[in-house]
């Protein structure tokens, strides 16, 4: 039987053989990690390779994402489908071993890391998913939800300022499932990291409310697994601090000139010598297969839960079915009917409103339809309008909650997000003003490379926010979401816009939305059934004209209209078209974008923000009303006044750029 070091050293070869064949990776940190992974996989992950997708599995993330070929070795040696020509592949075009871990590339992988600190966010997203989902669903005997989050994190990711806001909310809420392994190596691209990150790290995480290990030798399995085993048992997150050696038995062990670049040859005949490892690159000896080969335990581990989820569907048949749905992902069968039945009443009944408002009666009404959706907002609940009449606050004390107070932590909130997508089972929301996009950027970036679907609700939308001036008032905001593939955004410009948007957001099961909604009360726009129909195509007419098309956004929708009306009294029969999702528009065929905007006739974008991204839909016939500037502080009135956002002075314009 292979001893628990040479089931280590088959990761450690595979990494460095990888690496090498790339001539480029990460060898240091899977070299120093082999044994951490060895203890969590072979005495503690439940896991099934033949069904990477079974709901009651642990996770596993990797934050320290550049680690990623300790990851693929793994993989590969439990029997997921990675195959030896796929680590021979690594880094390589379209291959299952990329560079960072990635979840819609390589089975097993559970998220996509790299970004440092992440992972560690997402994984708590996961952990927080399962502790709310076991609330809602277990029952007495019938733990079907019931499993553990493991994270491996590096000094880089305890160094990133969204570790600590995660990680602080972890332990507020006692997410006693979520299992951290440090790799303590004290190694970063640029040296020993003593001189820069000195924080006595144990402390720090005691003071979060975690449980700490400490001092765990990260090159004994036994230790490593005896310290996990420990951790299970706890009340509250733990911290396992592992003493590890960057490289381990190479000859750049403990250096960072083991961190991002191939051993080479030599250092790998050096290395094999020192740790008793004398075969070829890419052999891994059948013995050492079979040890780590987990076909058995996972299958078994799987056939026992879905014995109990058996018995659990005959207990409680209707808990059962809605358990299933929310995990598939799928919406209930009656949501488009009853969604068009609410917007249809909204189109007749609704009156002006801020559009941050018509938001909060678009949950009230999806939240009854959704009980996973999940929401919260970064201490701005009250601005943000993101409680509805069904929310409950999440707390360890009420883990069935379903909304999440998440501090002053946007980019912990929206990472947390991500992991909540990522496990399954909801629909994660949370808000904060438009202009805190940019704390949250990187997480709603993951959003979209992962195609989560992640509904971001951003108030206060442009300058009509007023008074607080140019520090809260978004300006190139819309334009810098509207180029990150696969994020809609969507500015809608009333109540029953903003209801759409809703709709399109959890209809879209393969990207992230981001709701920009206004503070300032918006007029109500009539429209005719096609006109309602059309909405979800993310651009339509609301005012039929044959001179020119005025296009608008939000609030600038309603300026559009009265810009119209009064063209229309000097002779000018002006188009308006409302475009609350340029994204969706632009995936409409040509027939139908040429009647909304006109091909042939001039054209003119109405909105408060950067202007740049318009230009090419003018294409020098025609000229956009927007800010290039930062805003001012003074009533929202005021500013638009200021900024030109005003029908006189844009007819004006106008009359001008025809004549």
């Amino acid at each position: 039987m292979p001893s628990k070091m040479q089931l280590a050293n088959a990761i450690r070869f595979l990494s460095i053989d990888a690496v090498n064949r790339a001539n480029s990776g990460h060898p240091g940190a899977p070299m120093g990690m082999a044994d951490m992974a060895v203890a969590l996989w072979q005495d503690h992950l439940r896991h099934n390779p033949q069904n990477p997708d079974w709901v009651n599995r642990d996770r596993f993330v990797l934050s320290n994402g550049h680690a990623s070929m300790m990851q693929y070795a793994v993989l590969h040696l439990t029997g997921y489908d990675v195959t030896i020509d796929d680590i021979k592949q690594f880094r390589q075009l379209h291959s299952k071993t990329p560079g960072h871990p990635e979840n819609f590339e390589t089975p097993g992988v559970e998220t996509t890391t790299g970004p440092l600190g992440q992972g560690l966010a997402m994984a708590v997203g996961m952990a927080l998913s399962e502790k709310m989902l076991a609330a809602q669903f277990n029952q007495p005997a019938y733990p079907i939800v019931d499993h553990h989050t493991y994270v491996f994190l590096g000094d880089g990711c305890l160094m990133e300022g969204v570790s600590h806001e995660v990680c602080a909310l972890a332990g507020t809420y006692r997410l006693n499932k979520l299992i951290a392994l440090y790799d303590d190596n004290g190694i970063s691209i640029d040296g020993p990291v003593a001189p820069w990150f000195s924080e006595d790290v144990p402390k720090r995480f005691e003071a979060y409310g975690w449980q700490v290990i400490r001092d765990i030798d990260g090159h004994d399995a036994e230790a490593v697994s005896a310290a996990i085993a420990q951790a299970k048992k706890a009340d509250k997150p733990t911290l396992i601090c592992c003493k590890t050696q960057i490289g381990y038995g190479s000859p750049k062990a403990g250096s960072e000139s083991a961190h991002g670049s191939p051993l080479g040859e030599d250092n790998r005949d050096v290395t094999a010598k020192a740790l008793d490892w004398p075969h070829k690159p890419f052999v891994v000896p059948d013995a050492i297969y079979a040890a780590w080969n987990a076909h058995a335990f996972g299958e078994s581990a799987e056939q026992a839960w879905q014995d109990l989820f058996a018995r659990y569907a005959q207990a409680y048949p209707a808990l059962a079915s809605e358990f299933s749905r929310r995990m598939a992902g799928a919406l209930p069968t009656e949501f488009a009917e009853k969604t068009e039945e609410f917007i249809a009443a909204l189109q007749a009944e609704s009156t002006d409103v801020a559009t941050r408002k018509a938001s909060e009666m678009a949950l009230d009404f999806f939240a009854g339809l959704l009980p996973e959706m999940v929401g919260g907002s970064a201490d701005l609940t009250g601005s943000n309008n993101t409680k509805h009449q069904h929310s409950t606050l999440f707390s360890d004390e009420n883990p069935a909650g379903n909304y999440f107070s998440y501090g002053v932590r946007e980019f912990g909130m929206a990472a947390i997000l991500n992991g909540m997508a990522n496990h399954g089972g909801v629909i994660p929301y949370a808000g904060t003003f438009l202009v805190f996009s940019d704390y949250a950027r990187n997480a709603m970036r993951l959003s979209a490379l992962m195609k989560h679907r992640v509904i971001y609700v951003m108030t206060h939308d442009s300058i009509g926010l007023g008074e607080d001036g140019p520090t809260h008032q978004p300006v190139e905001h819309l334009a810098s979401l509207r180029v990150m593939p696969n994020m809609h955004v969507w500015r809608p410009c009333d109540a029953v816009e903003t209801a759409v948007a809703w709709q399109c957001a959890l209809e879209n099961q393969h990207g992230p939305a981001t709701l920009a909604l206004s503070r300032q009360g918006l007029p109500k726009i009539a429209r005719d059934e096609m006109q309602l129909a059309n909405i979800d195509k993310g651009g339509y007419v609301i005012r039929q004209g044959s001179d020119l098309t005025l296009v608008a956004t939000g609030s600038e929708v309603g300026l559009a209209m009265q810009t119209a009306a009064q063209l229309a009294t000097k002779g000018i029969a002006a188009q308006v078209v409302s475009m609350p999702c340029y994204e969706r528009y632009r995936l409409q065929d040509k027939p139908y974008q040429d009647a909304t905007i006109m091909a042939d006739k001039p054209r003119i974008v109405i909105e408060a923000g950067a202007t740049l991204m318009w230009e090419g839909l003018v294409a020098g016939n025609g000229f956009v009303i927007g800010i290039d500037s930062y805003g001012a502080s003074a009533p929202a009135k005021d500013l638009f006044a200021y900024f030109g956002f005003d029908a006189d002075m844009i007819s004006a314009q106008i009359e001008t750029f025809l004549s």
